[in-house]
């Protein structure tokens, strides 16, 4: 019963046990499905769960004829041209990642806009290049091209064949991972296994992509510079990319050089504006395309290619390349960097839906996500462009502008996006790919600021920060798709780590208040004398199972084994001199009427251990022993004030077969060690309080 009496509460109820609470309170019978009737389910087909898969399969069926006309259009129009020019920008910057020429970028921001305007279930992503993804993507392509230096000793005159041959093979690598990698995510969603994307933490994403801009950043130096630097794709490539660099400084573009650093330093400048105004500013400024705007007149009135000699976006190709079936023997090479990108593709895509979802109050659903994501990329790759998800800064614009929904904003950018690809291309072939390499460093502040993620985490978790900053060395030092593996591997391992070490505690009264606190975090406690509170905040496991034990041992002072067999030895030799008659017992204790009394101490063999093992059992005395009390012939028995041990496991979710033996192998020792003791009355006993 529980009674309010002020702001305080007095509880009274009987003390049980588990089988007496058990006979007292009957559970209810529950019947519990079998697999066969999950799959009658599974099944089953009505013309109710037809209407349900289709809309389920197409969402856009739900929300299309709910959509506001007057309300939403003329926001959605403005949204779908903005978000359309960033992403052709965008996508001709990131085809720099992949090492592909600009021009298949335009495939990639076109193709899954379509894809995804049927099948997504977000009204406000904007699907599409993501230079996270590219750069994993270039990596691959590095890995199965052939190198620069064995292309530039063929003889001149073949050196345009060769150039475009192994931008075909480049694209086909690319198209071919984009496709594998989509097959993937279309296998995952139908499968149901959206879930997977929860093994990737916050701080493990975190990590990744700060780790994935920094190659970015330094990926686009040899566009920013315009040097020859060969594709590594092992391990510490990183590093050789900057030893290439830097080794070839001197014969840096200046051109280049100056026109990105004046690029970078603008759009830093007017994002920072965006971003600080965006309350005031009605659309946010499109300093990127202001930006290409200029430059491309700029590179083309003062003709900076041969003035200056820059690398320039060239030849922009008119209309789509027809459909290409992938490469067989890529599949069989990439499987594991498809899988790598698959899941971040789909973890990034799902983690910006999620937040705008929570913002304007509505369903995702993360099967599907990935359903919409693999058809993309599959259609995408196809057609020969790379692999996609949702660029951060692209579905800020969309969202920022007003974007409502799919229906026009998601149409109109694809539409901005086809006039480029069928008409509008050719304006664009003066451009310095310096520019790209500057605008695709510009979309980085946000994942390059996340560096300061370090100090919010140490403060809140250092596990989590262990993991970002483990996540961040891993993917640098041993690449994009090898790093996210390790950083997977090393955030279970912490996992493991956390249970098999759990934090367990004493825990005490705070101040009399009837409060139980860890008894090292204040200095007002207050312990019952003889009663130990030991609390374990984890699952008890074969893992843990041993530091579980010392840290009872260590939060009683002593070991109940070793007290139960020197309890057990010292009462062999009272019931020998007992027996000899040189031992009786007064009001006042024990006298031994003989000092000559002497007593092997000699090592044990197995049986006698065994023996010493056993409950304490006085019952053959005349008299009972106060193990506290002092003992005849200075036979020495650590005293014991310890009455009662209380095990708090209301943290612990389960318990194997290892520790439930262990368990029972500690609770008996300290039964064994206190039983028949009859001091004072007192005897030992565990209370167990679970979930």
């Amino acid at each position: 019963m529980i009674e309010p009496i002020g702001n305080q509460y007095v509880v009274a109820r009987p003390v049980y046990s588990a089988n007496a609470f058990g006979e007292e309170h009957k559970k209810k019978q529950r019947y519990h499905k079998t697999f066969l009737d999950h799959l009658k389910v599974c099944c089953s087909c009505s013309s109710q769960k037809a209407k349900k898969i289709a809309l389920s399969l197409f969402p856009i069926a739900s929300w299309l004829p709910a959509y506001q006309i007057k309300e939403w259009l003329l926001s959605d129009i403005v949204s779908g041209i903005s978000t359309g020019l960033v992403a052709v920008l965008q996508g001709l910057a990131f085809a720099l990642l992949v090492t592909v020429p600009p021009s298949y970028g335009l495939y990639a921001a076109f193709f899954p806009v379509l894809v995804y305007f049927f099948l997504g279930t977000s009204k406000h992503i904007s699907v599409g290049p993501f230079p996270v993804l590219s750069m994993m993507v270039g990596a691959v392509v590095a890995k199965l091209s052939p190198s620069e230096s064995t292309t530039t000793v063929e003889i001149s005159n073949s050196s345009i064949s060769n150039d475009s041959s192994t931008d075909e093979y480049k694209v086909m690598v690319a198209a071919t991972v984009t496709v594998l990698s989509g097959i993937i995510q279309l296998l995952m969603g139908v499968l149901r296994f959206g879930f997977v994307v929860i093994y990737l933490s916050e701080s493990l994403i975190s990590g990744f992509t700060t780790a994935a801009a920094v190659h970015v950043l330094v990926s686009q130096l040899k566009f920013m510079l315009q040097l020859t630097v060969p594709a590594y794709s092992d391990p510490f490539s990183i590093f050789k990319v900057l030893n290439s660099v830097f080794t070839q400084l001197e014969k840096t573009n200046i051109a280049d050089l100056v026109t990105s650093l004046i690029i970078l330093l603008i759009v830093f400048v007017v994002k920072e504006m965006n971003q600080r105004y965006k309350a005031k500013l009605p659309v946010p400024i499109p300093i990127e395309l202001i930006m290409t705007v200029i430059a491309t007149g700029v590179s083309y009135g003062f003709d900076f290619k041969n003035r200056f000699d820059v690398a320039v976006v060239g030849e922009m190709n008119r209309g789509f390349h027809t459909p290409m079936a992938p490469d067989m023997q890529i599949f069989q090479e990439t499987i594991g960097d498809s899988f790598s990108i698959a899941v971040v593709g789909f973890a990034v895509a799902f983690s910006v839906a999620s937040v705008y979802s929570l913002k304007y109050d509505y369903p995702i659903d993360g099967n599907q996500e990935l359903i919409a994501l693999g058809l993309s990329n599959i259609l995408s790759g196809s057609f020969k462009g790379f692999a996609g998800s949702t660029a951060l800064s692209r579905s800020g614009v969309q969202e920022s502008t007003g974007g409502k929904t799919q229906v026009i904003a998601g149409i109109l950018s694809a539409s901005i996006v086809l006039m480029v690809i069928l008409a509008l291309g050719f304006l664009l072939e003066p451009l310095q790919k310096s520019v790209l390499a500057a605008l695709a460093l510009g979309n980085l502040k946000g994942m390059l600021m996340q560096f300061t993620e370090i100090r919010r985490l140490w403060r809140k978790d250092k596990y989590d920060c262990l993991i970002w900053i483990m996540t961040f060395i891993f993917a640098i030092v041993l690449g994009l798709g090898l790093g996210l593996a390790a950083g997977v591997a090393f955030q279970l391992l912490t996992i493991v780590f956390r249970t098999q070490f759990p934090k367990c505690s004493t825990l005490a009264n705070v101040g009399r208040s009837n409060i139980y606190k860890n008894q090292k975090d204040y200095s007002d406690m207050y312990e019952p004398e003889g009663v130990k509170i030991f609390r374990c905040p984890a699952p008890i496991y074969f893992a843990n199972i041993h530091f579980f034990k010392q840290k009872i041992i260590d939060a009683v002072g002593f070991n109940p084994l070793r007290i139960l067999r020197k309890r057990n030895k010292a009462l062999k030799k009272i019931r020998k001199l007992q027996k000899k008659g040189l031992l009786q017992m007064t009001p006042k204790g024990f006298i031994c009427t003989s000092d000559g009394f002497k007593d092997s101490d000699d090592e044990l063999d197995n049986n006698e251990i065994e023996e010493l093992d056993q409950p304490i059992n006085t019952t053959d005395l005349p008299f009972q022993i106060d193990w506290n009390a002092d003992l005849p012939l200075n036979i020495s028995v650590p005293k014991i004030s310890l009455h009662s041990l209380i095990l708090d496991f209301s943290a612990v979710s389960f318990l194997d077969i290892s520790s439930m033996r262990g368990l029972k192998t500690v609770i008996t020792f300290f039964l064994h060690e206190n039983s028949q003791s009859g001091a004072k009355g007192k005897k030992l006993y565990v209370r167990k309080y679970a979930p």
